[in-house]
């Protein structure tokens, strides 16, 4: 199963939501193209499902460690200009599943800002990096976030609580899935590499033993020459479904 080919992105986003499993998750694969976004003026807001606490290559204890990555992720964020970072609570890493309960908060979170794109985890495993990307938690959390997409966020009869609230439907209508098998579309980041290595610097606590620098440039460079870009140019490489 694989997906289909691309759809050419839509010119008028003005809100772009990234919803992904743990902190750095999105700066693995996606600060270079927030940064993009960012500089053209769209709006760009983080919901991350957990704190990250199974993680890290450092040994503080595990309430030291959520605050540490918490604080990583803001920091993080703002080295490619987005401001609002927000964490559901609840959800233990390393244990997540596209329950209705996740779909729920995720359909709040998409009625609550109201995107015109949602970025996340593919929910179909990459099989040749069953490490990384492969993480259970990232199939959960963009499976969960497909189905608040569709159906969940455009309909009043899904979580009626949310409608009593007052978070109205809302149509999100285009998703970017990183992380997927064959991604087919590729955004040029040459521009913003020093961005995202400072993204990727920020979160210490998963990034201290990698040469920084060397590793995002290898990484991007690969997806550049994989998608045919010129010699010298550096990429990130999604998947763009719409949803309309």
């Amino acid at each position: 199963m694989t997906f289909p080919p691309s759809a050419v992105p839509l010119t008028d986003v003005r809100r772009a939501l990234a919803i992904f499993a743990h902190p750095d998750d999105v700066d693995f694969g996606c600060a270079g193209t927030v940064a993009t976004w960012t500089d053209a003026g769209i709006e760009v807001a983080y919901v991350l499902v957990t704190y990250g606490d199974a993680g890290g290559c450092v040994d503080p204890p595990r309430p030291e460690l959520v605050q540490q990555r918490a604080a990583e992720q803001r920091a993080a964020a703002a080295a490619v200009g987005v401001r609002q970072v927000d964490v559901l609570t609840g959800y233990a890493d390393g244990a997540l599943a596209a329950t209705l309960e996740l779909r729920r908060d995720l359909t709040a979170a998409i009625r609550r800002f109201r995107p015109d794109r949602v970025l996340t985890s593919s929910p179909l495993r990459r099989w040749e990096h069953i490490a990384g990307p492969g993480h259970p938690d990232h199939q959960a959390v963009g499976e969960a976030a497909t189905c608040a997409i569709y159906p969940d966020a455009r309909t009043p009869f899904a979580h009626p609580d949310l409608f009593a609230a007052g978070l109205r439907p809302w149509t999100v209508r285009e998703v970017w899935y990183a992380g997927g098998p064959a991604p087919d579309h590729t955004v040029d980041v040459t521009d913003s590499y020093e961005r995202k290595v400072t993204a990727m610097r920020a979160h210490r606590s998963q990034t201290a033993h990698l040469d920084v620098p060397t590793w995002v440039r290898d990484q991007l460079a690969t997806a550049a020459a994989d998608a045919g870009l010129p010699a010298g140019r550096l990429a990130e490489a999604f998947t763009v479904l719409r949803t309309e």
